[in-house]
């Protein structure tokens, strides 16, 4: 998955999609985890290195941020 911050600052990618999926393209599990891309005004990304998250057996799917600062709530919000 993959999300965007609202201000487009921030990137953020998990290596799980959904449950169905995952156990097609991963059928012996998968270890899930989430990274973070910090994008420049100027151009360019570049990943944030003191972020990873690890989440195990569990799935890290779709990034939700607080106050509805993901591209995907805007529909949430007004």
């Amino acid at each position: 998955m993959v999300e965007v911050s609202r201000d487009g600052r921030r990137v953020y990618f998990t290596n799980s999609l959904y449950a169905p999926w995952d156990a097609q393209f991963y059928p012996d599990g998968i270890q899930s985890w989430m990274v973070k891309l910090d994008a420049k005004p100027e151009g360019g990304m570049e990943i944030d290195p003191k972020f990873f998250l690890e989440f195990g057996n569990l799935r890290g799917h779709q990034v939700h941020l607080e106050g509805g600062d993901a591209s995907s709530d805007s529909y949430c919000y007004s």
